[in-house]
């Protein structure tokens, strides 16, 4: 019922990252300048639309706020619910977040890059992209992958440079083999944002952008029963 461990959930973390990435792409250069994972950036995007500075839009960071608190909610209770009755919560969670995504594509489908959406569609597209983030960030909390939770990258750059041999901190890693691990999670959103920003520049429809992520979420969810070992039973299991 545990997420696969080792090598494996490395992998699965780092792939989901770099989908981080690739999603705050669209949302941000073609939705608008709102992110639908990086809760942060909204948070002073919402400070700065509101202070009327920089034309940054207030409206559809709302939306995308109040959405990843919705999906946090929801991730929650759904995730420990299945995990009360010894269910997969993991890879559920994650072919939930991908249907989630699916349906956001779909809203979407007609945006084509001479046409924008209507404000009404594209804040729906914000929202139900914002709900599977937030429902990922409960999942990568649950999971508990050190220096991999998909979607913040502050704490594992922190952690890599205080532990390195500039920060010479041995409390937070100095001496050990955690940096190589803090550098992939830190590359992987770099890589996902560049990987998103490339696709768009290349002319590629954003909804497909969107639903190649959701493709590659999906086929992850199908390939974590395999790769997990039986572990015993979750926390609250």
């Amino acid at each position: 019922m545990e997420p696969p461990s080792g090598i494996a959930l490395t992998v699965i973390m780092v792939c989901l990252t770099v989908a981080t990435g690739v999603l705050d792409a669209v949302s941000f250069l073609s939705l608008g300048q709102v992110f639908t994972a990086t809760q942060t950036g909204n948070l002073l995007f919402l400070g700065f639309g509101i202070a009327g500075q920089g034309g940054l839009p207030v409206l559809a960071t709302v939306v995308s706020l109040g959405a990843f608190a919705l999906g946090a909610a929801l991730g929650a209770r759904w995730e420990s619910a299945l995990a009360v009755r010894r269910r997969q919560w993991f890879p559920v969670a994650l072919a939930t977040e991908a249907t989630l995504l699916a349906g956001a594509a779909v809203a979407a489908w007609e945006w084509g890059p001479v046409r924008g959406l209507p404000q009404g569609r594209r804040l729906v597209v914000v929202g139900l992209m914002a709900v599977a983030m937030g429902m990922r960030n409960v999942t990568a909390i649950r999971t508990a992958a050190p220096d991999f939770t998909t979607t913040v990258e502050t704490r594992a750059m922190t952690a890599l440079v205080s532990g390195s041999p500039l920060g010479h901190d041995k409390r937070l890693g100095y001496g050990s083999h955690v940096a190589g691990r803090r550098l992939v999670s830190v590359s992987a959103m770099f890589a996902g944002g560049l990987l998103g920003a490339g696709l768009l520049g290349l002319g590629t429809r954003p909804t497909l952008v969107i639903l190649l992520v959701a493709l590659v979420i999906a086929a992850t969810a199908f390939l974590v029963p395999g790769l997990a070992g039986r572990l015993g039973p979750t926390e609250e299991g």
